[in-house]
């Protein structure tokens, strides 16, 4: 029984999907102007762990994560960089999977862009200003927020005391077309030489808040199981969504609304954002960092709660993914010289306990610490096994299976290694015996084999080290 804390109730609800066995979920992409960094990443990272979860435990998840293709940052971007919006938005995109790639993150079952949605968008707004929720001036169409009663419940404010930062981008020319402050833009009348679009309220584009929207109500369905993203999208942009897509389907959106906390950077734990200038990207980073290692320090951390990163935090996750590493090649091992005596009786009943234990703790909000500990109980558990000598091959891959699928889950993928150390340094000794003889085109025929394998060499005065990578 999987349950979820609901941003909108600030309770831990009962999960219950409105399909048997599928979710529709939606979490808000980013924008791509940029690489993405790794708040950013944080956010992709704790959402396909909850994805993967839920697979696991039976569901099919629908999984629709957009791109925001257009907007000012982006229009400022491309003309600083002499090239067209699209052009910058192909240039990101391409960057953006190619980074979630090295993190396993797996691809949305869809990922649609602002703007291949533009006359959905259109006709969306219609609706809403024939509704009498949204009006057109001077080429920019607002949404009236103090028209719907329910604005502010998911950041639990009160619209009297909200400022005017609840504008999508506040200043005093933009205020005096307003009907009131805390109005929003739906549609944004294009500037001079500015990306556009034909519109019934003349050249424009959309604002960002309409364009999440229309693609979750377009691709998911008028109401949908979950909608995620970052703490710092509950307001205004997902009080908006809410605002506009109830408004204009007269039914609820979301029935659970899910956000990640924020990754912090220093002895102030500040934010790590693009505004703050203080962001580490994701395409740097993976240059220094082992990708598989900056996925494992993200994604065992529970998703509600705040990440610091630092190179201590990375490198006691470097640690523990080797200790579990460890225990897979350990196990790995075993099959070789596997005997036909039978433990499977003993081990099936820890794995029970263990698997138990898992899922009543993951179940709990995806509370992956305490998951996590029972993957380390796992690990225990197999080098134990690994030294016994009455253990089945079959015995083995219940432990092997488990192990992985636990693994996988925090997009944790391990090789197979499938040379003993002794059957290493047997061939190393060839690769030695084979240069002593100038046979140079064995010598490097071994050594493509041993890396084939992961296992990467040294020659050193003292003579050939190697290590598995």
């Amino acid at each position: 029984m999987i349950k979820v804390f609901n941003t909108l109730t600030r309770e831990k609800e009962i999960f219950k999907s409105i399909q048997p066995h599928q979710i529709n979920m939606y979490v808000c992409g980013p924008t791509v102007y940029n690489y993405i960094h790794i708040g950013n990443a944080r956010s992709a990272v704790a959402f396909d762990t909850i994805r993967r979860y839920f697979e696991y435990r039976g569901y099919k998840v629908n999984y629709v994560s957009n791109f925001t293709d257009v907007d000012d940052k982006m229009i400022k971007q491309a003309k600083k960089d002499g090239i067209t919006v699209p052009e910058l938005a192909d240039k990101f995109i391409a960057a953006f999977m190619k980074d979630t790639k090295a993190l396993n993150i797996e691809p949305a079952t869809l990922h649609p862009r602002a703007t291949e949605n533009i006359k959905s968008i259109i006709a969306f707004i219609e609706v809403l200003i024939a509704k009498d929720y949204a009006y057109e001036t001077a080429g920019d169409v607002y949404y009236r927020a103090r028209k719907f009663k329910h604005y502010g419940a998911l950041s639990d404010q009160n619209i009297d005391e909200l400022e005017q930062g609840a504008s999508e981008h506040v200043n005093d020319e933009e205020t005096a077309r307003k009907e009131d402050p805390v109005d929003f833009a739906l549609w944004k009348a294009a500037k001079t030489d500015e990306i556009s679009w034909q519109s019934p309220w003349g050249a424009g584009r959309p604002g960002w808040h309409i364009e999440c929207s229309v693609m979750a109500t377009k691709y998911l369905g008028e109401t949908i199981d979950i909608h995620g993203g970052g703490q710092d999208l509950e307001f205004p942009h997902h009080e908006n969504e809410i605002a506009q897509s109830e408004a204009k389907t007269g039914k609820k959106f979301a029935n659970y609304w899910m956000h990640n906390g924020f990754v912090t950077i220093g002895d102030d734990d500040e934010k790590m954002s693009k505004s703050l200038g203080n962001f580490v990207t994701v395409h740097d980073l993976i240059q220094k960092v082992d990708p598989q290692v900056l996925r494992f320090f993200m994604a065992t951390t529970q998703y509600r709660r705040p990440i610091r990163y630092s190179d201590s935090t990375v490198s006691e996750a470097a640690n523990n993914l080797t200790k579990l590493r460890n225990a897979f090649n350990n196990l790995n091992y075993r099959f070789k010289d596997a005997t036909e005596g039978d433990m499977a009786q003993s081990v099936a009943k820890q794995l029970k306990e263990l698997e138990t234990k898992f899922i009543t703790e993951m179940d709990d909000d995806f509370n992956v610490q305490n998951g996590m500990t029972t993957v380390y109980e796992l690990a225990k558990l197999i080098n134990v096994y690994a030294e016994q000598d009455q253990v089945t091959k079959a015995t083995l891959m219940q432990l092997r299976d488990a192990f992985t699928s636990w693994l996988q889950i925090f997009g944790v993928h391990f090789k197979a290694v499938g040379l003993l150390d002794a059957e290493v340094e047997q061939l190393i000794k060839d690769r030695n015996t084979a240069r002593a003889n100038k046979d140079y085109a064995r010598s490097d025929e071994i050594r493509d084999e041993l890396k084939e394998q992961g296992i990467a060499l040294e020659d050193t005065a003292q003579g050939t080290r190697w290590r598995r990578i």
